[in-house]
């Protein structure tokens, strides 16, 4: 087992339900860059979060990118499952198609974690080429094998595995 970030402790050594959008405008996909949890870099992810008890998965898509994003989306169809295992992070991962209704992009926050404590450091529209620069590592495994955005609707049996 690695060692985590302590700001991500928190989610460490439990199974999470995250829910996730894929939001693509203009070519490119919006993700956000948060700390790593594992060594010094940072990863990037599709917006979402963690589901809390007795939310709908739709409204938690909508409360996450919110907080994260400052964006308010609609919730579009249900794309893929993913497991996401890299002990002691383990997650269940409901992707979804979103649709932008309004809003401006900003940096917002985790309100689970303190001001001091955020993993949250960026939003950003990324290109395929722009992801292609990047590490893998740096990269959501959902992201690895993209060839264009279209791929991203594409169902994904293997993450299953």
């Amino acid at each position: 087992m690695e060692n985590i970030h302590p700001f991500a402790e928190s989610y460490s050594n439990k199974t999470r339900t995250r829910v996730c959008g894929l939001l693509v405008q203009e070519d490119k996909l919006l993700l956000a860059r948060h700390k790593a949890a594992f060594g010094d870099g940072y990863f990037w992810v599709p917006p979402g979060g963690g589901l809390d008890y007795g939310e709908k998965v739709k409204d938690c898509l909508r409360r996450e990118f919110l907080e994260e994003t400052g964006l308010e989306v609609e919730v579009g169809r249900f794309l893929y499952l993913n497991e996401f295992l890299r002990p002691p992070l383990h997650a269940i991962e409901l992707f979804f198609e979103v649709k932008l209704v309004r809003g401006n992009l900003a940096l917002g926050t985790d309100p689970e974690l303190a001001p001091h404590a955020q993993l949250l450091e960026e939003v950003q529209f990324l290109s395929i080429r722009d992801l292609y620069q990047l590490k893998r590592e740096e990269l959501h495994p959902i992201l690895h094998a993209l060839v264009n955005l279209d791929d991203l609707y594409i169902p994904r049996q293997q993450f299953l595995d």
